[in-house]
């Protein structure tokens, strides 16, 4: 197929209806990791606006067919255009898109999640953070998939040439370790701010597991980043 704009409407329909099969996977109630997995996948292939669309179509089409309140939109749709925002200003830097799903989802849906909930659902049990804990927890699962994904699309040399033949922006992507690795502890942060979220709001614990809970999320992601940097360094080096 020659002509960019029809593959790039084909791919778009492609990731709609593979979103729309994949999204029960995992599923709870605020918790939809293969719809993370999905924008971010849309972002690096499509770029900001597409993705923004894709979750759109996807969350419109999962609200009417399967009955799924209005964090079928707000749980996906700014974490969709963020992380192509994001992928974009970094010039091609994969944990950025990742990032970018994470901040939009996790902390600006999961909050708009409030009032939409509230005033168009009835719920009336909720918080402002209600939902930031499990937002971010689904990111993170379809994030890192999706990270894995793409990088192996890298390895194999696939991913630029689908960007090009989609007429998307390609990125020259040397050498990325430290910035994933950062970009990993980074989110570690994101993640202790959500456990004691849980750990304050919702569990009510109080003590010693303010500090310890939050603290063991965030060390979980510094450790994560720097055996990647090792290790990923050292097939550089070889």
């Amino acid at each position: 197929m020659k002509n960019p704009k029809v593959l790039k409407m084909a791919v778009l329909a492609m990731l709609v209806a593979l979103g729309v099969i994949i999204s029960p996977i995992l599923r709870v109630e605020g918790m939809c990791p293969m719809a993370h997995f999905i924008n971010i996948t849309a972002a690096v292939l499509l770029g900001p606006y597409y993705a923004l669309l894709c979750a759109f179509l996807i969350g419109v089409i999962r609200m009417a067919v399967m009955g799924i309140p209005p964090l079928a939109l707000t749980g996906a749709v700014f974490g969709a255009f963020l992380s192509g925002m994001l992928y974009r200003a970094s010039k091609g830097k994969l944990i950025f898109a990742v990032i970018g799903e994470v901040i939009g989802t996790g902390l600006i849906g999961a909050i708009i999640s409030y009032p939409v909930m509230t005033i168009f659902w009835g719920r009336t049990d909720l918080t402002w953070l209600f939902y930031v804990p499990s937002f971010i927890s689904g990111t993170l699962i379809g994030g890192s998939i999706a990270f894995i994904f793409i990088k192996q699309l890298i390895k194999a040399g696939l991913l630029a040439k689908y960007q090009a033949a989609l007429g998307s922006k390609v990125y020259d992507t040397p050498n990325t370790v430290l910035s994933d690795s950062l970009g990993i502890c980074f989110i570690g942060i994101i993640a202790y701010l959500a456990v004691l979220v849980l750990v304050k709001n919702l569990l009510k614990l109080t003590g010693s597991a303010l500090t310890v809970y939050p603290l063991a999320a965030f060390l979980i992601f510094a450790v994560t980043g720097a055996i990647y940097y090792f290790v990923n360094m050292k097939k550089v080096k070889e």
